[in-house]
């Protein structure tokens, strides 16, 4: 028997989350779903000025940030004809990228960076940074979740920073918020898995109900984060047990989620 079996399995992912309810419901787990992402939204009018002002202006660097900017970005540079252009830019340019996604956007495009995050997080990228800060020209993409925090940290830096938002997520519905929350606090789910830093900060958005999610996930409830970043965002909360695989995928979560049972059980 399945370690997961009967045990309710919270995922607060929107995309994928079919994968991983196949994947958990296979080991005899009851999937729930609590999409807290929010939808995505490509501008394709702020990508398309973006592209323009990136082939414009001199750039001493491209910091990206996540693998859909990067793409949505080369599809804008598409779109308006200018794709040789933006990739022959990109060559010529001192990159600067965190996320393997991102990183995976690079290789397909046979580019490389000059600095890469070694642990996926911004704030490897701010370090390095930091000890290179000579008033240099920086073309950002970011997106609505960090691009203030982002820019201001660089601007202080002493870089001059020109903001790319291709995209932005809207907050999720907040039915799916609070169904979630009462679900954690009822003890109603074993688990709950979480996928980027975005869904957690979108469960804590506000100050109700914080201290007893915190209780729930310290003494009862499992908090499985995939990936580095996200599992921060999840301890930055307060929640100081989150199960974290080595390998940052939708499988290797669900078997570090049985293995976790499994040992939980064990004399």
């Amino acid at each position: 028997m399945s370690n997961l079996e009967g045990r309710r399995i919270g995922i607060a992912a929107e995309r994928k989350a079919e994968v991983i309810s196949k994947m958990i419901r296979n080991k005899g787990g009851i999937p729930v779903i609590y999409p807290l992402q929010g939808m995505q939204h490509l501008d394709e009018d702020t990508s398309r000025k973006n592209i323009h002002d990136f082939l414009e202006k001199p750039f001493d660097w491209v910091v990206l940030t996540t693998g859909i900017g990067a793409v949505t970005l080369e599809d804008a540079a598409k779109k308006a004809g200018v794709h040789k252009e933006f990739l022959n830019k990109l060559h010529q340019t001192q990159l600067a990228v965190r996320g393997r996604k991102t990183m995976q956007w690079l290789k397909e495009n046979s580019l490389q960076a000059e600095i890469v995050s070694p642990d996926g997080t911004m704030e490897s990228l701010l370090s390095a940074f930091s000890t290179n800060a000579n008033q240099e020209d920086i073309f950002l993409q970011a997106y609505n979740q960090d691009d203030a925090r982002l820019k201001d940290s660089l601007d202080h830096l002493g870089y001059s920073v020109y903001l790319s938002q291709p995209y932005y997520y809207e907050k999720p519905l907040d039915k799916v918020i609070n169904s979630l929350k009462c679900d954690i606090a009822d003890l109603y789910l074993d688990t709950v898995v979480f996928t980027s830093k975005t869904q957690v900060r979108n469960l804590f958005n506000d100050e109700s109900g914080r201290e007893i999610l915190v209780k729930a996930f310290n003494h009862k409830v499992l908090p499985a984060a995939i990936g580095k970043v996200t599992a921060g965002e999840l301890s930055a909360q307060g929640i100081t047990d989150v199960l974290q695989p080595v390998d940052s995928k939708m499988g290797a979560m669900v078997v570090a989620i049985d293995h976790h049972y499994r040992q939980a059980q064990s004399p």
